[in-house]
């Protein structure tokens, strides 16, 4: 009988070793789906500004799966439609996406912009995409967190 219950102990310990616990696993790639909840000014280096999205208005929500981005925009007190769908590619430092088509205000922005390329800072339910200038400066910032 002793050895019964160790037998059914054992099994015990060695399942619960081996099935993942969720609180435990992090989610580390950027699909998913993600709303804006502020933009950052920056001086260059420091945030000189912080806008709250929802005291704009505005909503906007992105949407990255299997490399394809897809990200709508609307601000009610604005009548420019804004949305845009493409490819992307991430590295540890860096967020490129490719935007197929748009929005007539979007795709006047493509005429100028193939790649648009961001510094990346990832936290598995928030990321901010930064704007840097021609000299690596950062200038603006788009912050999200994960909604799924």
């Amino acid at each position: 009988m002793k050895s019964f219950l160790g037998i059914i102990l054992l099994l015990f310990i060695t399942i619960s070793a081996t099935v993942p616990n969720s609180k435990i696993k992090e989610q580390k790639t950027i699909n998913g789906t993600w709303e804006l909840i502020s933009h950052y000014i920056y001086d260059g280096t420091n945030i000189t500004d912080t806008i709250i999205e929802k005291d704009t208005g505005g909503r906007q929500i992105k949407m990255y799966n299997n490399n394809k981005v897809m990200w709508t925009r609307i601000v009610p007190s604005v009548s420019a439609e804004w949305f845009g769908y493409g490819s992307y590619k991430t590295t540890e430092d860096r967020l490129f996406e490719t935007l197929e088509y748009g929005s007539s205000s979007m795709m006047e922005m493509m005429d100028s912009i193939e790649v648009f390329e961001f510094e990346l800072i990832f936290n598995n339910d928030s990321f901010s995409q930064i704007t840097l200038d021609s000299e690596g400066y950062r200038v603006h910032s788009e912050n999200y967190i994960r909604i799924d």
